[in-house]
């Protein structure tokens, strides 16, 4: 089997479906997936940091440079990799052996319905946190990279829509443009 690129990066917003199209790949192709969400959750917990109720600005600017670092790191060093984090495919976008993925989800009620079902909260703090979390989010990282739109198709080479394509079909497009199936 031929590749065309030598890793994957997997953005997008809340709830509209990064983690099931990584873990999808990742049992596909067998390579390793590399959730930068996980990594935030795990520093979150040790500094008693709710992540779905706050965002980046609790986090301070130098942990946000060390975990972007750290994922350029992985995408230069390492091959075989699905790497899964808000910012990957606009670290990454000038990496030519890399395949930028962008999810969207074109309806917010799905994103949220996503959110409470996974969560098991009620619609309006899928909502309050959905907004809180994006918000401050995209706050910080103006701070620091400046006033970008970070999920632009630009930096992207291909872009799903989990709206109007099931997980399925969403793995054989990135797929499609990975191998010669």
């Amino acid at each position: 089997m031929v590749f065309h690129y030598d890793n994957i990066t997997i953005s997008g917003k809340i709830a509209v479906g990064t983690t099931t199209l990584a873990t999808n790949l990742q049992k596909t192709l067998g390579w390793k997936h590399i959730n930068a969400g996980f990594i935030q959750r795990k520093y979150d917990q040790a500094h008693g940091i709710h992540e779905n109720k706050q965002g980046a600005s609790s986090r301070s600017d130098a942990h946000e440079r060390e975990i972007d670092k750290m994922t350029m790191d992985m995408l230069k060093n390492e091959r075989n990799l699905i790497y899964e984090a808000w910012l990957s495919g606009f670290i990454a976008e000038k990496m030519n052996n890399i395949l930028r993925v962008l999810v969207v989800c074109s309806d917010d009620a799905l994103r949220v319905d996503r959110l409470v079902n996974r969560e098991q909260i009620s619609v309006e703090e899928a909502k309050t946190w959905i907004k809180q979390r994006e918000t401050e989010n995209i706050t910080k990282w103006k701070k620091l990279y400046g006033n970008c739109n970070f999920w632009d198709p630009k930096y992207f080479n291909l872009v799903i829509d989990t709206y109007i394509m099931g997980p399925e079909e969403a793995e054989v497009e990135v797929l499609n443009r990975i191998v010669d199936i």
